[in-house]
């Protein structure tokens, strides 16, 4: 069973850049999409983004600009790529298989940002 691990969360400042990364337990992202999530505290989950088996990347509109997924098939990670990171980034992301194979949730990485 093929497990993803968020990492690479923390505290970073209003305006500064974080890259979270999405580790599989084996063998994924080449055969599978991802998809990267968040939940701010009181608020409802929400997606980000994804990014095809083939490389594709995708993004919810209200995302678009500041967020950029990729991937090395190569080393088993996804990847997010955060900027201008606002207070209102605040919260705990997540990755996830989005098919063919459909993973479970993760324990997220919290990120803050906060001055």
């Amino acid at each position: 069973q093929v497990q993803l691990v968020e990492s690479g969360g923390g505290l970073v400042q209003p305006g500064g850049s974080l890259r979270l990364a999405c580790a599989a337990s084996g063998p994924f992202f080449n055969a599978n999409a991802m998809g990267w999530y968040r939940q701010a505290p009181g608020k409802q989950r929400e997606f980000i983004g994804g990014i095809t088996s083939g490389g594709n990347a995708n993004y919810a509109a209200s995302m678009k600009g500041r967020f950029t997924i990729s991937k090395d098939n190569a080393k088993n990670m996804g990847y997010l790529q955060m900027d201008s990171l606002e207070p209102e980034d605040t919260a705990v992301y997540y990755c996830r298989g989005l098919g063919p194979y459909v993973t479970s949730w993760g324990q997220g990485t919290q990120v803050t940002v906060s001055s």
